[in-house]
């Protein structure tokens, strides 16, 4: 292998390593979006935290009481 494919391998794998601990990052914001939804915090005060769009904050974590009445809902309908 030549000095070229050599700075490719190096470059793949250093792409691969960012691609992971940007998967970590995300999974870890989620999830404290999650908790912070059901701890009471609204999206609109987490996004400013964030730097995220509120719309985009309400997706990943839903209002807890919001889902249980949709839930429920469905279930009614289902029955």
């Amino acid at each position: 292998m030549d000095d070229l494919d050599e700075r490719i391998k190096a470059a793949a794998r250093k792409r691969a390593r960012a691609e992971r601990a940007l998967k970590d990052a995300d999974d870890a914001l989620r999830a404290l979006l999650v908790e912070g939804r059901a701890a009471g915090k609204g999206p609109s005060s987490m996004s400013k935290l964030t730097g995220f769009t509120r719309e985009w904050v309400a997706k990943i974590a839903p209002d807890p009481a919001q889902q249980r009445d949709i839930n429920a809902a469905r279930n009614i309908a289902d029955s």
